[in-house]
């Protein structure tokens, strides 16, 4: 490679993008999670356990060169020498327009058979797969056959969707979704007065599976996934869905999970309308494991200790 050497390169590759930022720019770095840190430039790169994905742009990595290149625009060499020490400073590129793409659901495969595997798997009723498919909130993508989940408005217009792989722990949004819009099971009866949100659409599944394994009816509530923490898409759900007066809020059992209820909470309380509507708000953790995904594999395991073990 001209200009710089195998060893050098060698040596750039090792950097991860966490120990590169904490090492020459610590200003970039936000908390984001237990685990995870985003960028303050780039609020959608998220980095945790040694990887690094720009959701917003589809692309990601492992290693500081890797960013270096992607993110910062920088030549190959540069990027190298930066890494290895031997540029006396790193040129700042002009920043890039950024025009994102028109909201587009990606193209449905034939058979959803890996991920209604996938979900059963991770112990979600085979009736609610169905009722997420035929309602058109849940299907599986052509390519790379991954969990497609869908947020739709009042009028039934897909506005978000987000991607699940069935094969290992890829996840990222489709570009251009409308954030306040997300992934929704709707009760049986549209006046419901219940609403129970989650942080995942995964974890908004187990909620009403654990309804239906109690023997309860999980038509009785509406059930949201956030998408994350943030109050945006649960304050739209309440706006659109006058009738709702309570709110169970059931995020993950961890401290971003107790600090996401806390502001969820809050969010409620600041806005005028739903303040004096929302009368009854729980915050509901599950009882056991990080999440609720993991709550009801437990709970299955107690009841049905011959079922082959739960990813």
């Amino acid at each position: 490679m001209p200009g710089v050497t195998k060893e050098q390169i060698a040596k750039a590759k090792e950097w991860d993008l966490l120990s590169y930022l904490q090492a020459y720019e610590p200003h970039e770095l936000k908390r984001s999670g237990l685990n995870e840190y985003c960028t303050k430039t780039h609020d959608s790169l998220k980095i945790s356990h040694g990887k690094w994905c720009w959701n917003s742009r589809g692309i990601g990595g492992r290693t500081a060169l890797d960013y270096l290149i992607k993110v910062r625009g920088m030549p190959f060499v540069s990027a190298v020498e930066v890494l290895c020490g031997t540029s006396l400073a790193m040129p700042q590129p002009p920043p890039v327009p950024y025009h994102p793409k028109p909201f587009t659901l990606p193209e449905k495969n034939r058979c959803g058979a890996a991920v209604v595997a996938y979900l059963q798997d991770r112990g979600i009723s085979p009736e609610l797969i169905g009722a997420c498919m035929q309602a058109g909130t849940l299907y599986e993508s052509r390519k790379y056959q991954n969990c497609v989940f869908v947020g739709k408005d009042p009028e039934g217009r897909a506005r978000s969707a987000s991607l699940r792989s069935t094969r290992d722990s890829f996840r990222i949004d489709v570009e251009g979704s409308d954030k306040r819009y997300s992934f929704a099971l709707l009760a049986g009866d549209v006046d419901c007065p219940r609403l129970a949100v989650a942080e995942s659409p995964i974890d908004a599944l187990s909620l009403a599976t654990l309804v239906k394994l109690s023997g309860g009816n999980w038509q009785d509530s509406h059930y949201l996934s956030l998408g994350g923490t943030a109050p945006r898409s649960m304050l739209q759900f309440l706006r659109d869905h006058p009738h709702v007066t309570q709110v169970s809020l059931c995020l993950d059992n961890d401290k971003a999970g107790r600090d996401g209820m806390t502001r969820l909470e809050q969010a409620i309380h600041d806005d005028p309308e739903l303040s004096q509507r929302v009368t009854l708000i729980h915050h509901n953790p599950p009882k056991q494991g990080k999440d609720y995904n993991e709550f009801l594999c437990k709970q299955i395991k107690r009841i049905q200790p011959q079922r082959k073990e739960i990813r």
